[in-house]
């Protein structure tokens, strides 16, 4: 049985699998609006109590207000991540007065105190990490953030803020077809650091209906969406997907996918 929870800088206990809610953020009629605000609200109801997020997620609608729409005064337990450092067009700035901008506009959005898990979105080449995740320690001093995580970032650069502040999450793109952080999720788990997998649910070749991915899937009465989602959660005690979705049929589907086991066989073939 792979372990139901995992608890995030030693006092955030989640569900591991979580829920994405950029993809809200593209609401355009009223009626997808409406859908938005009913997708985050039934999350909680299925479990889920880590919600991602992040000030760049600002398309036709500031999805960071979504959730405070629909959820505060915000369920006991539930843990709230955003990040900021990245422009709405995705050039990145981790300039220490631009994060802190990003910052106190997260709280105001949320209607926050403090923001449980705040997040360099990615690293910007042009200003040093050092200088970028020391101004995250300060909100951490300030009590405006309880804990620091990085996004989209190397070994080095990890080991390279690890010595400015305690780290307690990385968010990499990570999914069957693409382990090239694989280097970062075996640091993560050695120095028990949550590892959020972005783009969970990409399978690549796997994705062929007579390969190993539909034959577990068949075998489970699964979809392979579901078992893509098992497989992240079989590979890591630390590994917390936030798999993203507009379909509160979908939002079910992966939730459900954490009750999945998968034998050795299984995990062999699909990691081939």
């Amino acid at each position: 049985m792979t372990p139901e929870t995992f608890t995030i800088g030693g006092d955030l206990e989640v569900r591991r699998l979580g829920f994405g809610a950029m993809r809200l953020s593209t609401a355009r009629t009223p009626a997808e609006r409406e859908n938005a605000l009913q997708v985050l609200r039934r999350a909680p109801e299925l479990g889920v109590n880590l919600v991602d997020t992040a000030h760049a997620y600002v398309r036709d609608e500031v999805n960071e207000r979504q959730i405070s729409a629909a959820l505060h005064p915000y369920p006991k337990g539930l843990v709230i991540a955003t990040k900021g450092g990245l422009r709405t067009g995705g050039s990145r700035d981790g300039r220490p007065d631009v994060l802190r901008a990003n910052c106190e506009q997260s709280l105001q959005q949320l209607r926050l105190e403090r923001i449980d898990l705040y997040q360099l979105h990615a690293p910007d080449p042009a200003v040093p990490i050092e200088d970028s995740v020391g101004e995250l320690a300060r909100l951490r001093d300030e009590g405006k953030v309880r804990h620091v995580g990085l996004s989209n970032v190397s070994l080095e650069l990890l080991d390279r803020a690890r010595t400015i502040v305690p780290i307690v999450s990385v968010q990499n793109r990570y999914n069957l077809a693409d382990r090239s952080s694989e280097d970062v999720l075996e640091r993560c788990e050695r120095e028990g650091i949550a590892f959020l997998p972005w783009f969970p649910l990409a399978v690549g070749r796997l994705a062929d209906l007579r390969g190993p991915l539909a034959r577990v899937a068949r075998e489970k009465g699964a979809t392979r969406a579901q078992v893509a989602l098992a497989w992240l959660m079989h590979r890591s005690p630390v590994m917390l997907p936030i798999p993203g979705t507009a379909s509160l049929e979908h939002l079910e589907e992966n939730v459900a996918s954490s009750l999945i086991e998968l034998s050795h066989e299984d995990i062999a073939a699909l990691a081939s």
